[in-house]
């Protein structure tokens, strides 16, 4: 039993070890590492663990996201989301693998009302860096500031495309993990390569990373708006390349 528990002690050790370098960044009690929006008011909060997000942070300006207080050039990133419920249907188009829309015999977008969350992961400290997590049949990871930017050459915008859809239903936990290296980037969800070696032309050396905040309650109505960040996030590491 003894001969047991060392063995299994150093299988933990060497797990561990195997995982150094990365440096936490939620230690699961607050927002350490994080900067609230001034103004928030406490809708970004930590919850049961988690860092938790309920798209209706009270402060002024568009910026309502919550970003890391340091920067990062290249780096790893781990994190764990979880889309807490969707809110009204969003007119969704069809992504074709180019990164293009499907129109119809008229040359009309094609979209379809769907139930929607949205969120998403900015790096380097730009929305156009954003990695997208949403209901999209396309699947989340993808950049929608390069895709839909039709100064960007076909091979770019093809490339920040999901090569296939990995995300788990709504209301369960869906695993990232990044890589971004020069303006090169891949993006790995629940262990299947949805980006792989993308170009993001013109990405900044450095900046930081941001939990990204979208829709939220309609000032006439009251109501939650189609695509609202409903969203959760734990287990967030970083290693620097």
């Amino acid at each position: 039993m003894k001969h047991t528990l060392v063995l299994l002690l150093a299988t933990v050790i060497a797990a561990h070890a195997a995982d150094s370098g990365f440096t936490s960044l939620f230690n699961g009690k607050d927002l350490t590492h994080w900067t609230v929006p001034e103004g928030d008011n406490g809708h970004w909060k930590v919850l049961e663990g988690v860092i938790d997000y309920d798209a209706c942070s009270e402060a002024p300006g568009r910026d309502k996201n919550l970003w890391t207080v340091k920067e990062y050039g290249d780096f790893i990133l781990k994190i764990d989301w979880r889309l807490k419920q969707t809110t009204g249907l969003y007119p969704m188009p069809i992504v074709l693998p180019d990164g293009t829309h499907k129109r119809d015999a008229e040359g009309n977008e094609i979209k379809i009302p769907t139930p929607n969350a949205d969120s998403g992961i900015y790096l380097r400290g730009i929305g156009k860096a954003q990695i997208n997590i949403w209901c999209w049949p396309i699947g989340s990871g993808e950049v929608y500031g390069y895709r839909m930017d039709k100064t960007m050459p076909p091979e770019v915008r093809a490339g920040v495309t999901p090569k296939v859809r990995a995300d788990k239903p709504v209301g369960e936990w869906n695993s990232f993990l990044i890589t971004m290296k020069g303006d090169r980037l891949t993006v790995v969800l629940n262990g299947k390569t949805v980006i792989e070696n993308a170009q993001l032309p013109g990405v900044p050396a450095k900046g930081r990373i941001g939990l990204q905040h979208h829709g939220g309650k309609n000032p006439k109505t009251g109501e939650m708006s189609p695509a609202s960040s409903l969203i959760q996030f734990r287990n967030i590491s970083i290693k620097e390349l």
